[in-house]
């Protein structure tokens, strides 16, 4: 139940973790006072991908407030990939929206509102957490030359695809979670490209997307790799297309409209999130 008007109604919050165990407990422990602080019915989800340190020992030892946050503990038992972690998190989400963000917490988890809001409100059904929008929100920049490979990441991205989107690996995007359930259950993708597959979909099912400013700071260890992850990414992102000229998306972008239409006949008029 909603205890005042500023709050959030309901928010599941999906963390894919791979070797995580030096930082999950501060980033479970600052994800839980937000929610417990802003939000009616909190739930966090990590999802451990195969991680050999103690990522999941750390975060079972974690006690959350029990009565207003849930805190769920999943795992793919091997290495499946950040896409698969994901889509793992939001489909077993309980809530009417969920948000996944990186372990790093690059986007301060205190920016959720921003993407939630205009979900709840009936306005968007992806909120996009973006680097793109506004670059002045940008504290500690990442080198010079991961900056440049990500625009032109994007770029591909934009031809490939035709997705009118300039930052689509932001790792902090929020979903409606009765529309975007199709489109969740029908992606493929398990590797980095996972949210240009599921953005691309949501595009052709005509759902309301938008990128939303938000702060984000680089920290240094991330897993992915220059050379290696974005060959990868880039044959992931020619897949997608091929995937679409295939048709395999068909049924999910069906059922991703016909869901949209549904609840936009429930949806009380919009309010501004602004």
């Amino acid at each position: 139940m909603r205890h005042n008007e500023n709050q959030l109604r309901e928010l599941s919050v999906v963390i894919p973790a791979y070797n995580e165990a030096a930082r999950i407990g501060k980033t479970l422990e600052l994800i839980t006072e937000y929610l417990a602080k802003n939000v009616a019915r909190g739930e966090v989800i990590v999802v451990d991908d195969g991680s050999f340190d103690d990522t999941v020992e750390v975060a079972r030892s974690f006690h959350a407030n029990p009565a207003k946050v849930t805190l769920k503990i999943l795992s793919n038992q091997e290495n499946r990939g950040k896409g698969y972690s994901v889509r793992h998190g939001l489909l077993s989400a309980t809530t009417e929206v969920g948000l996944f963000t990186d372990a790093d917490l690059s986007t301060p988890i205190s920016e959720a509102s921003k993407l939630v809001r205009p979900i709840e409100n009936g306005e968007l059904n992806i909120a996009i957490g973006s680097r793109a929008v506004d670059r002045s929100l940008i504290g500690v920049r990442q080198t010079w030359r991961r900056e440049q490979s990500g625009k032109i990441f994007n770029l591909a991205v934009r031809v490939v695809t035709g997705l009118p989107i300039w930052d689509t690996q932001c790792g902090f995007k929020a979903f409606g979670l009765s529309v975007c359930r199709p489109i969740l259950e029908g992606a493929v993708i398990d590797g980095f490209a996972f949210d240009v597959e599921l953005l691309t979909i949501a595009h052709l099912a005509n759902l309301h997307i938008s990128e939303i400013p938000v702060r984000w700071d680089h920290y240094d260890g991330s897993t992915v790799s220059m050379t290696r992850d974005s060959v990868r990414m880039l044959n992931e992102v020619r897949r997608i297309r091929r995937e679409v000229d295939r048709g395999s998306y068909s049924e999910a972008i069906s059922a991703a409209r016909t869901a949209a239409m549904v609840e936009a006949k429930h949806i009380p008029p919009m309010r501004s999130h602004r």
